[in-house]
């Protein structure tokens, strides 16, 4: 049982006052961590009496190094030190482990804004070796605590606001690279003179790498506050070394993204973190069995050829050359692919992107064809957006022989991206289909091999889900979700045969929507 606390910049007798009323109230705690700044510009009258003995903290306390200039004198050794009778500066930087097994990695100070850096900051070199210390150990998978006084820049990517403090420009670059590093399951912080807890975000990449346990950000007010802010944070946690893995990697149901992907992706890898990063990709090809992310097998290094597309078996009703197409819906051709309006469509403006070739899937088109439907999805979003809509995409690779891209456009006061997005995963889990976010810039080719069954659906924002079809999937799933009551809230017309117009009247849909698309 711990606690962790915000600046406490002097105000020992208020923090201390409280860890006792906390314990008579809720039983012992094993430690107090505290962050940010620990000493303040009039420490100096409290912090002679727990300096001398007259006064002694209520339980073993673990405070990070100075901040700036004005209190450095009060860390003697830059290795780590007993300050006072339970109370222990822990050092620049290091690692400390409990004789329970819990791993606590700390960085005291500031980024260096200059060179050399102060005593009171530290700089990429610090976190360098910091990080090498960790890597280095066999079968590494993470700490259970990070402490840091300033907060990791850009902590709020894909997550819950964090209020007045601008997570763009407030923080550390090198504290985000180091909590990208060495996963951490908390990482505590402070100087923002703030309370934030982030939702939990994954440390790994959906369907690409082995499930891995998530990070909880917390970010802590200072001591005694005006504003009521909170500046204490109790935990239990037990040492992840204790744990049954399966347990530890158990994802909570509001999990995010990882908000340092793209810093992480930028970074160049030392070699101790390139072999647990290593991607994988599941092969049909080879049931059970493994292949590496560059795409080669077995010493084939040679490119691969752009494949044509394969001829249909019988009649296909979306090849553009096929009599069987219905040309009065075609509402734009491009050079590789064509849009026209849906059969039957949830709105007069629901649309399909499609292959003028013959391709079944997103996952089986050339590069060529896939640049093209990519130029089709920006034009759409561009088009809706000046209609005051947002657009749903979605794929069901089953039981379709021709790659059809539903594109449905939702009111913008309606719901949000989140609110569509909550009903796809809530509505896939009441019917048990396992519907996964995948990575924003993720290619569905990195998930999804050739002849996978699968359904897919993409939001304007970039944001993914993917579910692997393994038997029966209802065929109207994605129709369904957008109908409901929690969306456009038109049940009825979630069967496409039950929404068919007259020949005239989806003509006139199209010309209306040719025109303004155009």
């Amino acid at each position: 049982r711990r606690l962790a606390c915000g600046d406490v910049e002097g105000r020992l007798e208020a923090i201390f006052g409280r860890v006792r009323a906390i314990q008579a109230k809720s039983g012992r705690f094993d430690m107090l961590l505290c962050v940010g700044n620990f000493f303040g510009s009039t420490s100096e009258a409290e912090w002679a009496e727990y300096r001398t003995g007259a006064k002694k903290a209520p339980i073993p306390t673990y405070v990070l190094g100075a901040n700036n200039q004005d209190t450095l004198s009060y860390f003697p050794d830059v290795s780590g030190c007993e300050l006072a009778e339970n109370i222990t500066y822990l050092g620049r930087r290091g690692v400390y482990s409990g004789c329970s097994g819990l791993q606590i990695a700390y960085l005291s100070g500031t980024e260096a804004q200059e060179q050399p850096a102060p005593a009171h900051s530290f700089s990429a070199k610090d976190v360098a070796e910091l990080k090498a210390s960790l890597l280095s150990t066999p079968n590494f998978r993470g700490v259970d605590i990070l402490l840091t006084s300033p907060w990791p820049r850009d902590v709020g990517t894909f997550a819950n606001s964090a209020g007045e403090v601008d997570t763009k420009k407030c923080g550390s670059k090198l504290v985000s690279d180091l909590a990208a590093s060495l996963k951490p399951r908390y990482h505590f912080a402070a100087l923002e003179k703030a309370y934030y807890e982030r939702l939990p975000y994954r440390n790994h990449v959906v369907l690409q790498e082995t499930a891995q346990h998530v990070t909880r950000f917390i970010a802590l007010a200072d001591v005694g506050n005006t504003s009521k802010k909170k500046y204490l944070y109790a935990f239990s946690i037990v040492p992840m070394s204790s744990m049954d893995p399966a347990e530890l990697v158990k994802q909570p149901q509001d999990v995010t993204e990882n908000p340092y992907r793209k810093l992480r992706k930028e970074a160049p890898k030392s070699k101790a973190e390139e072999e647990p990063a290593r991607q994988f990709f599941f092969d049909l090809k080879h049931q059970g069995k493994k292949r590496p992310s560059d795409g080669k097998e077995r010493g084939d290094s040679q490119p691969k050829q752009a494949k044509k597309p394969p001829q249909p078996m019988g009649p296909c009703w979306f090849c553009l050359a096929s009599p069987e197409v219905e040309k009065h819906l075609v509402v734009s051709i491009g050079t590789h692919c064509y849009l026209a309006l849906a059969k039957g469509g949830l709105s007069p403006d629901h649309v399909l992107i499609l292959p003028i070739g013959h391709y079944q899937s997103v996952v089986d088109l050339s590069s060529e064809v896939l640049e093209e439907v990519t130029k089709y999805k920006a034009a759409l979003k561009e088009f809706f957006r000046s209609k005051g809509k947002r657009y749903v995409l979605f794929e069901r690779n089953y039981r379709s022989q021709h790659l059809q891209l539903q594109v449905i456009p939702v009111p913008l006061d309606l719901c949000t991206s989140e609110d569509i997005k909550e009903a796809f995963i809530a509505q896939a889990q009441e019917q048990q289909i396992e519907l996964l976010e995948i990575p924003e810039h993720s290619d569905i080719a990195q998930v999804a091999q050739p002849g996978t069954p699968y359904f897919y659906v993409e939001l304007d924002t970039g944001e993914k889900l993917f579910h692997r079809i393994r038997g029966r999937f209802p065929l109207q799933f994605g129709r369904e979700v957008l109908a409901s009551e929690a969306l456009l809230a038109q049940p009825q017309r979630a069967d496409w045969r039950q929404c068919a117009a007259q020949r005239p009247e989806e003509a006139a849909q199209a010309r209306a929507f040719r025109r303004d698309f155009e």
